[in-house]
């Protein structure tokens, strides 16, 4: 039983019913071992699907990819109070729990309906989860509403063990009232000079639903790059014709001719569009075209097109610290890893003693 705030108390309980009973509310909690148990829920469908989710991390469509095409295997968790609900996208891990996310997935968060007690539910989900695994890892969290230091706490009172620490960064770009030419004119004046230079070398050509002549120049692409093989090549076609057909789809591909050979594909960038956000996923360029820069003008198109013409408020550029990020973005926002142990787990005895040790160290560090 835990105290709510404005005097009721909850009664917390894995039996995924919604009971109240006077002042008294029933919590439920509810382990989904598929993303389609989670869709045959009317309401949590629609609270992880679009236009009500911020980003495709978010949505249920984009889980579902994961499990299917990538092997993952969902161990999603949802408290519920009444129509309240909070959603932790969790996967099976070989060490317990992780995150319902791989290398596309810019980060992973709790998820909650509008007007949610977030502490309460997450509390409950932590509870929860003490039966299901000795330890939880979770990364890359974002922290900019405090997603990762209230699920940390959640753990904590909840008596787990936890470990917050930096693990990522990511680049972003608030638009604000700017229109593309007021934006490009505050970029690095060697980045305006290469886009003057070599734009007119290369032609780009932009699509707004899939279509599979492009998708198979952009594979093209990719497998000439210095990226080698694609993680997951089916995951990220299916995720571009869903996107495609809802018309969040940014596609860009530039084409040029190569030692006076005939025009062929050189670069492609794949961006979606979502809660007024554009999300830079893909970038890749045929390495015999890094001269022409066409990288760069694909970049700067796409910018122009979501500055402009989609009127985005922010820009993501996903993780990592990669220097050519900061000469488009402005912002540069940590991403945590949270990883939390159950005390009572003799497996994680080990892995507590080496925490502490860490932890005593930083403190001896710092004087």
């Amino acid at each position: 039983m835990v105290q709510r705030p404005g005097g009721g108390m909850g009664i917390e309980a894995d039996n995924g019913l919604g009971l109240s009973m006077g002042n008294y509310h029933v919590i439920a909690v509810t382990y989904h071992g598929s993303v389609k148990e989670v869709q045959r829920d009317p309401a949590l469908a629609g609270l992880l699907a679009a236009p009500h989710t911020a980003a495709p991390f978010d949505r249920a469509d984009y889980w579902a990819g994961l499990e299917e095409e990538c092997g993952l295997k969902p161990a999603i968790m949802v408290a519920r109070d009444g129509k309240a609900a909070a959603v932790l996208p969790l996967a099976e891990a070989p060490d317990g729990l992780g995150p319902l996310a791989n290398w596309y997935s810019f980060r992973v968060k709790p998820l909650l309906s509008p007007g949610a007690d977030g502490p309460a539910l997450l509390a409950a989900i932590a509870r929860a989860a003490a039966g299901r695994a000795g330890r939880i890892t979770l990364a890359p969290l974002p922290d900019e509403q405090g997603e990762a230091s209230q699920l940390a706490a959640a753990l904590r009172q909840a008596g787990w063990m936890t470990e917050l620490a930096a693990c990522d960064t990511n680049h972003v770009l608030e638009v604000g009232n700017r229109s593309f030419a007021d934006y490009l004119a505050s970029r690095p004046g060697q980045l305006r000079t290469t886009l003057k230079r070599k734009a007119k070398k290369v032609e780009v050509v932009m699509h707004h639903a899939f279509d599979a002549a492009a998708w198979d120049d952009y594979e093209a692409i990719y497998g000439q790059s210095w990226k080698g093989e694609e993680g997951s090549p089916q995951f990220l076609r299916r995720w571009a014709e869903e996107d495609g057909q809802a018309g969040r789809l940014r596609l860009a591909l530039a084409y040029a001719a190569l030692d006076d050979g005939p025009r062929q594909p050189v670069a492609a960038q794949f961006w979606t569009l979502e809660g007024g956000t554009a999300f830079i996923h893909k970038l890749a360029y045929v390495e015999a075209a890094k001269p022409l820069s066409p990288g760069t003008t694909l970049t700067a198109a796409l910018m122009e097109q979501v500055i402009d013409h989609d009127r985005v408020a922010w820009v993501d550029f996903g993780t990592g610290d990669d220097p050519y990020k900061r000469d488009w973005m402005e912002l540069a926002r940590p991403r945590y890893r949270l990883t939390a142990w159950r005390p009572g787990d003799p497996a994680q005895w080990t892995a507590i003693a080496k925490s502490l040790i860490k932890r005593l160290a930083a403190r001896i560090r710092r004087g």
